[in-house]
């Protein structure tokens, strides 16, 4: 039975490290500089370690708040806070664990009639406020620190990354056993009075009956750290400024110093020597340490790019998460006692003092009533003796005035009882009318900030839609723009191979011209010798010099190399997708496919290969063949899509 009552406390173990292991190693895992395996590993030993050794400062702090002496009880607080947690972690709410047990053990004092302690409560809200603020002072310094010893060493950058990996890791280990010292008595400290009652003797060293119980919260919350810390670790670390490693080194080490020094009782106890005041060991939430050494951080950066947003959302937390957790365990309790019938407090008295004055109030009217007619009996069994005797009016006077007396006193006994009932039926009612006072009044409160909460969370996420609309709007913008610039550029690529190609044609018009300008030259100079000349054998050979000239000239082999030449420049891209298609193409096909490309008729495709418009027919059959061209396909259409 036992193991169920602290299945609460166990399950408030759990997601303690499944949430707030991420401020120990996350920035480490995030960033790659630690697998996850391993920072599961140290954080899981470290955590009980610091549990099962230095886990007992903050419980005497919570204990001396409220002194839950059922195990019922605790199993109900733990409950309470657990479900605080949970829930407004799920609605993305501002939640601290050591506030929901705070605000669940101030909601069973509330039901049982026990009083809180306020100097114990008052210490526990300066650590509050005083848990993040020490954060930021501790970054602060510790980067400033470490800067001033990176300028003067000036190590190498391999070095610095294999000493960072190193310091994340023995920071991590440091920080996990603070975790465990401080946060045990959030999983455990409300179960105390359930603690075993013998030692455990393991040869090399023995745990005490609270060390045996803080050990089953420590192993809960390594369980938490390996089953579901693994996301929470590897996106936490920017959500409120970016950081580099060693801002994340400084950040660890600063969350992990200010849990150390509000659990360490020898630290306290030293301080406590110099006859300063010692320093209080409260559980402090780990979160909100973390987001305060972050913020430290920034603002040392000029405070660029801080959600100084979170800072209020901690406030909120501070008074939201308690009252949550104290109404949900007041009322948890009524139910458990009421229903189930189970004592959430050993003294019962406490919880219904109607009934208990009531009870006593009957018994001492029954005492008084048995004791007024004893009284009355007697007084008239003296005024029958007297009245036998009438003479002798002294005694007959003094009896009268024993009678009076005695009438004086049942008067007075019989009206005592009454005017008591009445006084605590009116003490009894005050008291329930106060409860449930504070009650509405914590109701009216959380509704207040639920509403402004809502509020502030509606505009939120309005202006989140409108920024998502603005962003898309714009994404939308851009990619137009990029389209157009990419379409001019291509337009622009187009013109500048027209141009290009252009600007062949004319440098080769430009020779031609040139070339017919020697020809027509030579000829001309060629006709005026055979004028000029008298002889007529000469005359005859000059004319058959100039038939040759003329006829050499007339070969248009060069011309049409020059033009295939040009062809092949011009389609090299086409030509390469044709080999890949049709790998076994020969020259004067793909020669006949280039000019059916450039939708040359068959006569003029005739004239230049030098062949008859009938064999180019033959010749583009046997190509469609080859080519594997549909008969319900023009072959010029399949030839323009390659």
């Amino acid at each position: 039975m036992i193991f169920f009552f602290l299945s609460s406390g166990l399950f408030l173990g759990w997601s303690l490290g499944a949430n707030d292991a991420a401020n120990v190693f996350g920035s480490a895992v995030g960033t790659k500089m630690v697998s996850f395996k391993k920072a599961a590993i140290i954080a899981g030993i470290f955590v009980i370690l610091g549990a099962v050794i230095q886990g007992a400062g903050g419980t005497h702090t919570l204990g001396s708040l409220g002194n839950i002496d059922a195990i019922a009880g605790s199993f109900t607080v733990a409950l309470s806070a657990a479900i605080t947690v949970f829930y407004m972690t799920k609605f993305k709410l501002p939640v601290s664990t050591t506030q929901a047990i705070v605000g669940g053990i101030i909601g069973w004092n509330f039901y049982t009639g026990n009083p809180t302690n306020i100097d114990s409560l008052t210490k526990i809200l300066i650590t509050w406020v005083a848990g993040p603020i020490l954060g930021a002072i501790f970054a602060v310094i510790l980067y400033q620190l470490f800067k001033l010893i990176l300028r003067r060493t000036k190590p190498h950058l391999l070095k610095l990354d294999a000493f960072l990996r190193l310091a994340l890791l023995v920071v991590g280990a440091f920080g996990s056993y603070s975790l465990g010292a401080n946060n045990i008595a959030n999983v455990m400290g409300i179960f105390v009075s359930a603690a075993p009652k013998t030692d455990l003797d393991l040869v090399l060293f023995t745990l005490s009956g609270i060390q045996q119980l803080f050990l089953v919260g420590g192993i809960a919350i390594a369980i938490g750290i390996f089953t579901y810390s693994k996301k929470i670790m590897e996106r936490v670390g920017n959500s409120i400024v970016q950081l580099s490693s060693e801002a994340a080194l400084i950040v660890v080490l600063s969350h992990s110093i200010v849990l150390f020094i509000f659990s360490s009782q020898s630290l306290s106890d030293f301080v406590a020597s110099f006859g300063l005041p010692p320093i209080p060991l409260v559980p402090v939430s780990s979160s909100q340490v973390i987001v305060g050494s972050i913020i430290g951080i920034g603002l040392l950066k000029g405070g660029r790019g801080i959600k100084f947003s979170i800072l209020g959302q901690i406030s909120i937390g501070w008074v939201t998460t308690p009252i949550l957790a104290g109404l949900m365990a007041f009322f948890a309790l009524f139910f458990i006692n009421n229903v189930f019938k189970l004592k959430v407090t050993e003294d019962s008295e406490l919880i219904n003092p109607f009934t208990q004055k009531h009870t006593e109030i009957d018994s001492n009217n029954t005492y008084n009533t048995i004791s007024d007619t004893s009284i009355l009996t007697n007084a008239f069994n003296l005024d029958s003796q007297f009245v036998s005797k009438p003479k002798d009016q002294y005694i007959s006077i003094e009896n009268d005035t024993v009678l009076e007396k005695v009438n004086l006193q049942v008067e007075d006994s019989s009206s005592t009882p009454i005017l008591a009932t009445n006084n605590s039926e009116l003490g009894t009612s005050s008291s329930l009318w106060k409860k449930f006072t504070f009650v509405l009044l914590a109701l009216i409160i959380l509704l207040i900030i639920w509403y402004l909460f809502s509020g502030s969370k509606f505009d939120e996420s309005k202006n989140r839609a409108i920024v998502k609309k603005m962003e898309e709007f714009q994404k939308a913008e851009q990619e137009l723009i990029e389209s157009e610039l990419k379409n001019a550029n291509l337009k622009k690529q187009h013109l500048q191979n027209e141009l290009k190609f252009k600007n062949r044609e004319s440098v080769n018009f430009a020779l031609h011209i040139i070339q017919k300008d020697k020809v027509f030259q030579k000829l001309k100079e060629k006709i005026d010798k055979i004028k000029n000349e008298t002889d007529s054998d000469n005359r005859k050979q000059l004319i058959q010099d100039l038939s040759n000239f003329v006829n050499q000239n007339l070969n248009t082999d060069k011309d049409k190399e020059s033009f295939n030449i040009h062809v092949e420049e011009e389609n090299r891209e086409f030509f390469t997708r044709l080999h890949q298609l049709h790998s076994g193409i020969t020259q004067n096909e793909r020669r006949l496919c280039s000019l059916i490309r450039l939708n040359f008729a068959s006569k003029e495709i005739a004239s230049i290969l030098n062949i008859s418009p009938k064999s180019v027919e033959m010749n583009r059959y046997r190509l469609r063949k080859k080519l594997s061209v549909p008969a319900s396909q023009n072959l010029n259409d399949y030839i323009s899509k390659i």
